[in-house]
């Protein structure tokens, strides 16, 4: 199954690890597996936690942004896509 773009990164808070997600298509879930792609460099990672506006969350929909913590550093317009 190909991966399919659900959104980018919107803002990136380095000294907590984490991104800031704009959901633009689809939805995502704790548990989902992602892939973070901006040019050549791309990671994966389990959705483990999600908050908005500092209150955890256990999905988001189209629309909604939300903070998440990153296994690495991710870039300001990085795209989202669901594995």
């Amino acid at each position: 199954m190909a991966d399919k773009k659900v959104g980018q990164v919107v803002h990136y808070y380095d000294k907590l690890g984490v991104a800031v997600i704009s959901l633009t298509d689809g939805s995502l879930a704790v548990g989902d597996m992602i892939k973070i792609s901006c040019g050549d460099e791309e990671f994966t990672q389990t959705v483990e936690s999600m908050q908005v506006e500092h209150k955890e969350v256990k999905s988001a929909a189209k629309g909604d942004e939300f903070g998440l913590k990153v296994d690495q550093p991710v870039k300001n317009k990085a795209v989202v896509y669901k594995e």
